[in-house]
């Protein structure tokens, strides 16, 4: 599937649900390609999603994945747009719930720029890409969990660290897990992965 508009994957509990936990895949640098089925950033988040959805809606939350209208960062306004329109749709549907960002390098990325808006209450960066021009001051008040892998080549934890650190100054709680000798991509050691995403979402929405 390929369209001109941002749209969602919905993996909603079958049951009532008090949350949502909005997934942000990956992306370019620079692309002004449509973001079809074929897109393995996209087909990465999406396996994830579907890996733990089970878990997410044990613990009383939805799992939605946006499919940005373009591949790429492009300078950030328009995958910026992409996620505010997800999150207003979360609130069309379920009024003020709250959302955790769970978002895998450029997702991740996009989830602090966005993570002001009222309804979010934390978020989760997979191998984010981040440097020292991302905003902390988005994150005020809310929580921060970054897990990076050691070996990765195309995003960089000395980055992430940093990141989580200037978090501190501002947010509820900032930590990074270390995946140890992991790249990049979320294929090797996908459990492990899945088990830090899930983990980390419902640990913010249900805080010991």
């Amino acid at each position: 599937m390929a369209t001109e508009a941002p749209s969602l994957m919905r993996l909603d509990a079958p049951d009532t649900s008090s949350a949502t936990i909005l997934m942000l895949h990956g992306g370019k640098p620079s692309s002004r390609e449509i973001v079809d089925d074929r897109s393995a950033s996209w087909q990465r988040t999406a396996w994830m999603a579907r890996a733990i959805a089970g878990r997410a809606h044990a613990g009383g939350a939805d799992v939605w994945l946006l499919r940005y209208r373009q591949r790429g960062w492009n300078g950030g306004a328009d995958r910026l747009s992409d996620t505010r329109w997800a999150l207003a749709e979360v609130r069309a549907a379920h009024g003020d719930r709250p959302v955790i960002l769970l978002g895998h390098s450029m997702g991740a990325r996009v989830a602090v720029h966005v993570a002001d808006d009222p309804s979010v209450v934390g978020v989760v960066g997979l191998a984010p890409w981040w440097s020292r021009s991302e905003p902390v001051k988005t994150l005020a008040g809310r929580s921060l969990i970054a897990a990076h892998g050691r070996r990765d080549r195309l995003t960089s934890f000395a980055q992430t660290q940093l990141f989580v650190e200037r978090a501190r100054s501002v947010a509820e709680h900032a930590e990074l897990v270390d995946m140890g000798p992991r790249g990049h991509y979320m294929i090797s050691g996908a459990s492990a992965w899945n088990e830090v995403a899930i983990e980390s979402s419902l640990r913010i929405l249900t805080p010991a």
